[in-house]
Parts: C-alpha cells; structure tokens; sequence
C-alpha cells in the first residue's frame, strides 16, 4: 500500500481542524477542510483562496495528486474550484491551497474546518511523444462535441 505523507503546518490540524479524512470506507478522495482564521466570505461571482493547513509529500513520480470540489457544495451552493480540478505535482512540497470560485448569485461563507475540496492520489503514466501524419482510424473518428447523440 502507498504511503501519503502528511505535515500539519497548522497545530489546529486533527483538534480544531479536522484532518484530511475519507469520509466513508467507498470514499476514493479524502476530504480537505478550511484552515482559516475566520470566515471568509465568497462574494457572488468572485474567487477566494483558502488555507488547508497541510502540505503533503508523494511517494514518487509516479503518483499525483488531484484537487476536486465537493459536490454538494457544487450543486447546491455553486462553490467550485477555480481551476477545475488541481494538480499537485509529487515535487511540491509547500502548503495546499484550495482556489474557491462562486459561480451562484449568493454570497457564500466559508467556516474554518469546512471541508471544501476532495484530494485524490492517482497514478500518472507519461508517455513517449512521436508525432505522426496520420491517426488510426475509429467509428467516432474526428465527431466532436455531441456527436455521439444526446
């Protein structure tokens, strides 16, 4: 089994803050919670970046770590991440932080120990790169964005 390393960079982590957690025994990302100071508010239409208070180290190259929002707070609140899903590369190894965008017409707070993103670990594959004049062929072929039906 892979080992993640976790620092707490803040001593509230595991107390006041909970620390990344799975949910549930089927859950396949840990949630990630608000290491904040105070509530911070997310205006309607604007971003915030918000403090987990831990960083992580990865095993090896071979492994990344992926940000995804919540998807209750997607559906029902309109909070997501501003970039879509974040990528921690296995180098890094500075503090995750989680880019918040309110895409709802509300404002919305977030509460310190909130959990507000969902970390997965996943493999990564990089492939060898070779430039070719033509593709194989396939039923779908070039058929873009709804071409496969409804």
């Amino acid at each position: 089994m892979m080992e993640l390393k976790i620092k707490a960079l803040d001593a509230r982590i595991g107390r006041e803050i909970p620390a990344p957690h799975y949910a549930t025994a089927g859950a396949a990302a840990m949630d990630l919670c608000a290491c904040i100071d105070a509530p911070i508010t997310i205006s309607a239409g604007a971003r915030a970046v918000i403090s987990t208070g831990i960083a992580i180290a990865l095993p090896d190259a071979q492994h990344v770590a992926l940000l995804f929002a919540r998807s209750g707070l997607g559906i029902k609140k309109g909070i997501c991440l501003a970039n879509g899903v974040g990528v921690i590369d296995s180098d890094y190894r500075g503090e995750i932080r989680v880019g918040l965008a309110n895409i709802s017409a509300e404002d919305y707070t977030v509460m310190p120990g909130d959990r507000i993103a969902q970390l997965m670990i996943a493999p990564v594959v990089c492939p060898s790169v070779s430039f070719v004049d033509e593709l194989d062929e396939t039923e779908r072929g070039a058929g873009g964005l709804g071409s496969t039906g409804r």
